[in-house]
C-alpha cells in the first residue's frame, strides 16, 4: 500500500512538473504581451507553434520516445522539460518522506499533516519556478514570489489561530525580516551589483518558510554553493569576475537542503565544535 502511494506521488510530481514547465515558458510570453495568462491555453511547440496532442505531453516518456525532438518540425526540445518533471517528482517524494519521518504512518493522514503536506508541495512548486526562471532570465518574478509570501503568511497564522504559539510565529517573522535586511544591506553596499531586489523578496520568503535556525543554514549553503560554482565557471572560462550570475537558484537549493537536512547539519556542526573545543 505504501509503495503504491509513493508511485502515485511520483507520477503526480511528474504531471505537476509538466505544468510548471508550461508556466515558466508562458510567463515570459506574458511579460512580452503574447499571452493573457501563464495558466491558460493549449501547449504548443516553441519553434513551429504547432499545438501538441496528448501523446506529446506525457511527462518524460514523450521526450524519450521523440528522442528530444518535436514531432512536427523536428527541432530540439530543451532538456529543461524532462529535468523539471523529474526534479518535481523527486521533490514530492522527498517531501512526503520528510513528513512521514515526522509523523508515524497512523497519523500521516490526519488534517494537520495533510495540510502541512499540501503546503510543502505548493511551496516546492513556487521554488522550482523561481529556480528555473531566474536561471534563464536573471529575474525573480513578482507574480511568483508575492503569492508564495502570502501563502507562507497564511500558513504561519495557524500558529496563532489554532495553537496560540506566539513564539513560533514571532520567530518566523523575525527570521523573514532578518534575512531580508541582510540582503538589503548587500544591495545597498554594492549598489545593486551583487544582489537584486528579487533576492531580498526571496530571502524574506525563506525566513517565513524555514524559520530559525534553518534560515542560517540555507543562506550559508547558498553562498557556499554559489562561491564554488562561481569559481568553477571562472576557471572554465564561462564567466568572468564581472559577469552576472543569478543567485536565486542557489537560494532555492539552500532552502531545500535546509528543509530536509537542516537540523542534521546544525547538529553535526555543534558536535564538531564540541570536539574541537575538547
Amino acid at each position: 500500500m505504501f509503495q503504491v502511494l509513493l508511485l502515485i506521488i511520483f507520477l503526480t510530481g511528474l504531471a505537476v512538473g509538466s505544468f510548471l514547465n508550461c508556466v515558466i515558458y508562458r510567463m515570459e510570453l506574458k511579460y512580452r504581451g503574447e499571452v493573457t495568462s501563464p495558466l491558460r491555453g493549449r501547449s504548443y511547440c516553441p519553434h513551429c507553434k504547432h499545438k501538441l496532442s496528448w501523446q506529446d505531453l506525457i511527462p518524460v516518456f514523450s521526450f524519450l520516445i521523440l528522442r528530444g525532438k518535436c514531432r512536427y518540425c523536428g527541432k530540439r526540445i530543451s532538456w529543461q522539460y524532462p529535468l523539471v518533471e523529474i526534479a518535481t517528482a523527486l521533490l514530492f517524494l522527498l517531501i512526503f518522506n520528510f513528513q512521514f519521518s515526522i509523523f508515524n504512518k497512523f497519523s500521516i493522514f490526519n488534517f494537520q499533516t495533510l495540510f502541512n503536506l499540501c503546503f510543502l508541495f505548493i511551496v516546492s512548486c513556487f521554488l522550482i519556478v523561481i529556480f528555473v526562471y531566474d536561471l534563464k532570465h536573471y529575474i525573480i518574478p513578482d507574480r511568483v514570489i508575492y503569492p508564495a509570501i502570502i501563502i507562507a503568511l497564511i500558513f504561519n497564522f495557524q500558529f496563532l489561530i489554532f495553537n496560540l504559539q506566539f513564539s513560533i510565529f514571532n520567530e518566523l517573522i523575525l527570521s523573514a525580516f532578518g534575512a531580508a535586511l541582510f540582503f538589503l544591506l548587500i544591495v545597498l553596499l554594492s549598489r545593486g551589483k551583487w544582489m537584486g531586489i528579487g533576492d531580498i523578496k526571496l530571502a524574506f520568503f525563506m525566513g517565513l518558510f524555514l524559520g530559525s535556525p534553518n534560515i542560517l543554514v540555507a543562506l550559508f549553503l547558498a553562498f557556499l554553493i554559489g562561491a564554488i560554482i562561481g569559481v568553477w565557471l571562472i576557471l572554465a572560462k564561462r564567466k568572468t569576475l564581472k559577469s552576472e550570475v543569478p543567485f536565486g537558484p542557489f537560494l532555492v537549493t539552500g532552502t531545500f537542503i535546509a528543509l530536509f537536512w537542516g537540523q542534521k547539519i546544525i547538529q553535526w556542526y555543534l558536535n564538531l565544535f564540541k570536539i574541537s573545543n575538547f
